[in-house]
């Protein structure tokens, strides 16, 4: 694996494209800072080339994740490229995150490790579900409910320590609106759930921050919000949506919207920043 340069770039973000369902997060990435992007914002990019054609992508961001996209299965040229780097854990196709993770040595202690389902809908065949509620930018709803949300979300889909989610609500909720990522569903006054998008492309995005309150639960509130908000990237010209689902219930509603299962998706977060060992 050789560093990515400027003049690499177009094959990186065609590789990428041709893998975009377990690309999504490097391949934004790429496409909104290339390799020029802030302490904040930017990814060091590998590759392997075989007859001239590049056949696999490693991402390191700003984090400390570890983005794979190997379908050569180049973990130990992974491993070598990454050594003496300290990461923050891995993320992406089970085969591909788990490689890394036996590669790397990682063996824990974990904020996060878990498969989760990975899903994917042809936006054409997006099922959607009538029923109370509309969707509103995310700075259109109280924001002290919403950061309560953003918080719970946070602990209880991504496991992240209650100390840290104090510390980051704030910035995420602030992500968000600068972003416009996130919608919450509304009846009236009453918000309902809250989705958006933690990856987007002109013509894919992945769903994530899916949350209802607990009162809330169990009549369709996200199912809905999600169904609008696909609904309306479908008019934008969005033609596909991905999503990586973490409980039986969040899999459940995803499959009611039309999203079919395509394999499994790791979430591997160190709870302290770990060196490769090469």
């Amino acid at each position: 694996m050789t560093p990515a340069v400027a003049a690499d770039l177009a094959e990186v973000d065609a590789f990428l494209s041709a893998h975009v369902t377990c690309a999504m997060f490097p391949l934004t990435n790429l496409r909104d800072y290339g390799l020029s992007g802030d302490a904040a914002q930017r990814q060091d990019l590998w590759l392997t080339r075989q007859g001239g054609q590049v056949t696999d992508v490693l991402a390191l961001n700003h984090a400390g994740l570890v983005l794979p996209v190997l379908p050569s299965a180049s973990y130990a040229a992974a491993t070598r490229v990454l050594a003496g780097r300290k990461i923050m854990g891995v993320i992406g196709r089970q085969d591909w995150a788990r490689g890394l993770q036996n590669a790397f040595g990682l063996t824990g202690p974990f904020t996060l490790n878990r498969d989760e389902p990975h899903f994917e809908l042809s936006l054409s065949a997006l099922q959607m579900q009538v029923g109370a509620g509309q969707i509103v930018p995310l700075a259109h709803a109280p924001e002290d409910t919403i950061k309560s949300w953003i918080h719970a979300y946070m602990i209880e889909a991504l496991d992240t320590p209650k100390a840290q989610a104090d510390a980051e609500v704030f910035t995420r909720y602030d992500r968000y609106v600068a972003a416009n990522s996130h919608v919450v569903l509304m009846d009236g006054t009453q918000p309902l759930a809250m989705c958006g998008f933690n990856a987007r492309l002109p013509q894919i995005v992945q769903v994530g921050g899916v949350y209802t309150p607990l009162a809330l639960r169990g009549q369709g509130h996200a199912r809905r919000a999600i169904g609008q908000q696909l609904a309306q990237a479908r008019a934008a010209g969005v033609q596909r949506a991905v999503l990586f689902a973490a409980s039986d219930t969040a899999a459940s509603t995803y499959r009611a919207l039309g999203f079919e299962q395509i394999g499994l998706w790791t979430l591997l977060l160190l709870t302290n920043a770990q060196v490769v060992h090469g």
